[in-house]
């Protein structure tokens, strides 16, 4: 059985014995019942990972490093998801499932269509929970480096950005199909997806897309869910790129 991964949000050297933040303490030792001596695994997202030996004191919890392992499991290509915000808690199941498929970013988008809408403390505290997601998902699919999640933006406001390489957005009755827009773009190494919210975009939103030089493409004959769309995309361009 492999050995508790943890993301730990501190400096990590190896050979040094650091004191363990106390969410991390209190997850391994009170919920997980590990104990002194058992090895766990520690990364702080800037990539690699260290094993680490456990010790206990009290309620505090302090792990000594072993040597630094450089293993990385990101894709050969960079993909970010656009995603607009679907309703209800739809956007776990997206953040959590993005970084296990290898996105290195989400960028929620509060379309037009999009029935949830946040602002103010309520906004922080769901960007913060998505964030804690994609922390906790690294650790069980064997990333070391986070998967940036922004905060939600109007999409006027996320085309206003300087742009990361080619970008797509899912349309049923797009003239060009996923597979043939990559098999045109060989040398692709930075990819954005654009996903809309239940309802799809607006028309809109879909011209100001457009202008910016977004370019349409459909996926297949059958129309999946918000939250389906963008993963199943994810997947597919890592198999049809060989990332």
């Amino acid at each position: 059985m492999s050995a508790p991964r943890f993301f730990c949000d501190i400096p990590l050297v190896a050979g040094t014995r650091v004191a363990l933040p106390d969410a991390l303490a209190h997850h391994a030792l009170r919920v997980l019942r590990l104990k002194a001596g058992e090895t766990v695994v520690l990364f702080n997202g800037q990539g690699g990972e260290y094993d680490a030996v456990l010790e206990v004191d009290g309620k505090a919890g302090f792990a000594t490093l072993g040597d630094f392992k450089p293993r990385e499991a990101e894709l050969a290509g960079r993909i970010t998801l656009v995603q607009g915000l679907p309703s209800g808690d739809k956007m776990d199941w997206v953040v959590e499932k993005a970084v296990e498929l290898g996105a290195v970013r989400v960028s929620p988008i509060a379309a037009q269509r999009s029935v949830l809408q946040l602002s103010g403390p309520r906004l922080d505290k769901r960007v913060a929970h998505w964030q804690r997601i994609a922390q906790s998902a690294s650790e069980q699919c064997g990333r070391n480096r986070l998967m940036t999640v922004d905060a939600p933006q109007t999409l006027a406001e996320w085309l206003a950005q300087p742009a990361d390489g080619l970008r797509l957005l899912c349309h049923p009755e797009a003239a060009d199909d996923l597979a043939g827009k990559l098999r045109a773009t060989p040398d692709l190494s930075a990819l954005t997806l654009l996903v809309g919210p239940e309802g799809g975009w607006s028309d809109k939103e879909l011209d100001l897309a457009r202008h910016a030089g977004v370019q349409a493409v459909r996926f297949g004959p059958r129309v999946l869910r918000t939250e389906t769309a963008g993963l199943a995309l994810l997947a597919a361009v890592s198999a049809l790129m060989g990332w």
